[in-house]
């Protein structure tokens, strides 16, 4: 590698049109772009804060429903098994956000990582999705209040008039305004600082929580009052099968997608490497486990097949003589819907602004209140456009297309590991500002170089090698000696940095090839037998062999100074994130297709706003990229940080 690369002149920004402005990556946060970076949010966030948000992001109403659901039609009995494998599985997605979020804790979450790690084209579709998803999800779980108040209440029809649902035949439109209304609430409380809404919804989510609690105590007690009559059913604990409980369990992974919000306040933790680790830890442990409970009780208290799938829960406690019941977990259910739209709405601001401050979009997006470091203008704006989409429509058909963003963001954070430990950024982009240091400390370089080398610095880089073993007449050309080292190299048993970094690339490309045949096969039964095994084959030997080789080559060195060092390590690597890619991918090929379609159209939209604003305003456009080690001794020079 040289000293110096570019990006004008090597390949990089202006010269590179077209799609080769979509690999080009940004650098992690450190002092030199912090102290040039004046829209910094409030540190203000503990260990209790983050659990708050994850286990208020992540524990929604569909608890209270979807274990009815579930356990009729998939699983019977053995509904905490589809808890505990969904678990799992989140958690491998988890251990993922947990090391980069404690190396990268900077607002953007897995936008920010894939930036840094795969590059503006992905992180940019990446973003995009999310913006969706928080859009979709939060106006869903808003129009998902109203009903559950006006039960509280008394009825369907007991909130005032001008909150109560209208409908207009002309224009066949059911519009929400308490669910517009409570959008706007939040999107306040967002408003008034971090610390300020991490404590509102802390509040939503011990309601919550205590609901939970009664539910698993009251119930554990009828439970046994009653000799657990769920369980003595003659089909037994696995009533469909093992297949049953894995299509189980693939549903019930939904209920504990939200733990990733605590990534995305990773720039407002006071300590990100010791708590967001912990926070998003801890928060996945007691959603688990919360569900778990909850779904031994009431399975145990009604048969499988007798349950209500809409409220199966109030059911099972009014079936055993307790009615009153229905209305702790009626406020449950509403604390659950209200913490969950915070935890909804509380990420995009902060995806808005990471992107702004990367130029992929307008500066308006970038602005933070100095008295309450909130970026105003992304909560607003969020805020607005949710509660317009609250108000007008049902888009309960829409909310399969929350899935598509949060699978996508958690495959590309389990690839971003696997790239971070094995073909981590060597270089860094530097701004055309710092041009005139980077060239004189190019020559300095360079001709210091040379002079140690003995070598003639008017010597035309195509000239050949110097002499060999001091014999002034005999010289070799490059290309050969290149190809000896790299055949005693690989005589050895060893690889030198270049040639494992080509390989660990292409591994890990071919890895995320092999998990796209393998499940999309898998999942289409109407491919022929043959197409079928052939394909789930070579996907499954490109997944196998991707693991033996990345496991049998090292791990790059630099690992151990990317980014804020010294924070959680992800365990099992790689066999734990290409797991986990096996598994988001799966779960995005079995989504129906009108919601990939609905998708679909929605990242043709972004991708015509990067191809005219995103890539021309990108703050990468005219970058210089250096080698790492350079770039101390470059700012030095300017002296941009003395």
């Amino acid at each position: 590698m040289g000293v110096l690369v570019d990006s004008q002149k090597e390949g990089f920004g202006s010269s590179w049109g077209g799609l080769k402005n979509l690999v080009r990556r940004k650098q992690v946060d450190c002092a030199h772009t912090k102290r040039l970076d004046n829209h910094q949010l409030a540190k203000e966030l503990t260990i209790p804060h983050l659990i708050a948000v994850g286990v208020g992001s992540t524990i929604g109403a569909g608890v209270y429903i979807l274990v009815g659901a579930v356990a009729r039609e998939h699983s019977g009995p053995a509904l905490t098994m589809c808890f505990l494998i969904a678990g799992i599985a989140a958690a491998l997605s988890a251990f993922c956000y947990a090391e980069l979020a404690s190396r990268c804790p900077s607002a953007g979450s897995a936008y920010h990582y894939s930036y840094i790690c795969v590059g503006e084209g992905v992180a940019w579709l990446v973003g995009w999705a999310l913006i969706l998803e928080y859009t979709i999800g939060g106006s869903a779980v808003a129009r998902g209040i109203s009903p559950n108040l006006a039960l509280l209440f008394g009825g369907e029809n007991s909130l005032p008039t001008f909150l109560a649902r209208q409908h207009f035949p002309g224009l066949d439109v059911m519009v929400d305004p308490c669910a517009a209304v409570l959008v706007l609430i939040v999107t306040g409380f967002l408003c008034l600082g971090i610390k300020e809404s991490a404590l509102a919804q802390g509040i939503a989510t011990a309601v919550n929580v205590f609901a939970m609690l009664f539910v698993i105590i009251a119930g554990g007690y009828l439970g046994f009052k009653t000799g657990w009559t769920g369980y003595e059913v003659p089909t037994g604990y696995f009533p469909f099968g093992v297949d049953g409980m894995l299509a189980g369990s693939a549903t019930v992974f939904f209920s504990y997608i939200g733990f990733d919000t605590v990534a995305s306040t990773a720039e407002e933790a006071k300590n990100p490497k010791r708590d967001l680790p912990l926070g998003i830890a801890l928060s996945l442990s007691i959603c688990c486990c919360l569900y778990m409970l909850v779904s031994i009780v009431i399975v145990g208290l009604v048969p499988y097949y007798a349950m209500d799938p809409d409220t199966p829960i109030s059911s099972a406690f009014a079936s055993n003589g307790m009615q009153w019941a229905a209305y702790i977990i009626t406020v449950g259910a509403v604390t659950a819907l209200i913490s969950t739209l915070m935890g909804s709405i509380l990420p995009q601001p902060r995806i808005l602004m990471a992107m702004a401050r990367d130029g992929l979009l307008p500066s308006f997006f970038l602005d933070v209140n100095k008295h309450t470091q909130v970026p105003v203008n992304s909560t607003l704006a969020t805020g607005i456009v949710a509660s317009i989409l609250a108000f007008f429509m049902d888009v309960s058909q829409l909310a399969g297309m929350v899935s598509v963003g949060t699978l996508l963001a958690f495959t590309m954070v389990a690839v971003s590991v696997l790239i971070l430990r094995y073909v981590p950024p060597d270089e860094v982009p530097l701004p055309l500002s710092l041009q005139e240091s980077i060239d004189s400390y190019k020559l300095r370089h360079n001709s210091d170089a040379q002079m140690i080398n003995g070598e003639n610095p008017a010597k035309s880089p195509g000239d050949p090698c110097l002499p060999l073993l001091g014999e002034k007449n005999v010289a070799v050309d490059c290309t050969v000696v290149e190809k000896l080292e790299a055949l005693s190299s690989f005589t050895a048993g060893t690889l030198d940095e270049e040639n494992r970094r080509k390989i660990a690339g292409w591994t890990i490309m071919l890895i995320c090839v092999g998990a796209f045949m393998l499940t999309f096969a898998a999942s289409n039964l109407w491919f022929s037998s043959l197409i079928r095994f052939t394909l789930c084959g070579a996907g499954g030997l490109l997944l196998l062999s991707g693991l033996v080789i990345l496991t049998c080559i090292d791990q790059d060195d630099e690992r151990h100074n990317f980014g804020h060092a010294g924070g959680f390590i992800c365990p099992f690597v790689p066999l734990l994130p290409i797991s986990c890619i096996l598994i988001n991918v799966y779960l995005l090929i079995n989504l129906e297709v009108a919601t990939w379609v609905r998708v679909s159209v929605w990242l043709m939209v972004g991708v015509l706003i990067y191809i005219f604003y995103g890539r021309r305003h990108s703050s990468l456009l005219n970058a210089i990229y250096v080698p790492k080690a350079h770039v101390d001794e470059i700012y030095r020079s300017s002296g941009a940080i003395l």
